[in-house]
């Protein structure tokens, strides 16, 4: 090789070595940047003063961070616990509309408890009653109670399809409360697997029958409720529901 092609070469070399080793140099700077960036944020929940430099000091300053989320998470808990109770004790005084603020909070904190969404519908239904506009005519925020009632219902027996309660609050809800028996007549026939010899559920299907001038249908389930009913009282009641239905047949 010539002198002056051997230089051009050996000059074109080294220029590409220097390439190389600056960008080496930078990805590894950047790299450790990132590196000291993510000490300096464990070091705030690290048990000593200032950023972790060994590999014993980031195991120390990790073991403390995650001793610390642990105890947000019991925290956590222990506050979901106590609007829980705190809502309780305002369903008990009939207070409401304070339970439902309650129960939301709670279920912000432990949002998969089904419970605490059958609560919220049990309350919201009960709070509907109470909103009603000057001329005593349901109005907007009793509709919008009851529309709270019913998705709350919904979402409990969506995390747990066998919550028999939350099935006949929302039968309620249907028959009682919206006027609307067809939706009613299907909660009870799922509440009704488990729950067969249920006198309330059978008065309920023969007033959701009743309801859609399904006269027969209701009659039937009369004759199977009514002698299942202890209560004097409600069974005359029954009785006499079962005489008007007969006559209008």
């Amino acid at each position: 090789m010539k002198k002056g092609s051997f230089k051009r070469w050996f000059y074109g070399f080294f220029a590409f070595v220097v390439i190389v080793g600056g960008v080496a140099f930078l990805f590894y700077h950047d790299k450790n940047r990132e590196r000291l960036a993510l000490a300096r944020e464990i070091a705030e929940y690290g048990p000593r003063k200032g950023v972790p430099r060994t590999i014993e000091d980031l195991k120390r300053a990790i073991a403390a961070y995650e001793k610390l989320q642990e105890q947000h998470v019991k925290d956590a808990a222990q506050t979901g616990t106590y609007w829980k109770i705190l809502a309780s004790r305002f369903q008990d005084k009939g207070m409401h509309f304070e339970a439902i603020e309650a129960l939301q909070r709670a279920i912000e904190i432990t949002p998969s408890d089904e419970t605490l969404h059958y609560l919220l519908g049990l309350n919201a239904a009960y709070a509907a009653k109470s909103a009603y506009e000057g001329d005593g005519a349901a109005g907007a925020r009793s509709r919008r109670y009851f529309d709270l009632a019913e998705k709350a219902y919904l979402r409990s027996i969506e995390l747990e399809p066998k919550y028999n309660q939350a099935r006949f609050a929302l039968a309620v809800l249907y028959i009682y409360e919206l006027e609307r028996p067809e939706e009613g007549i299907g909660q009870l026939v799922a509440y009704m697997e488990n729950r067969s010899g249920d006198s309330d559920a059978m008065l309920m299907m023969a007033r959701a029958f009743y309801m859609l001038g399904r006269y027969r249908e209701a009659l039937d389930w009369y004759d199977r409720g009514i002698p299942l009913i202890k209560d004097a009282g409600q069974r005359a009641e029954a009785e006499e529901n079962r005489r008007y239905v007969l006559g209008l047949m």
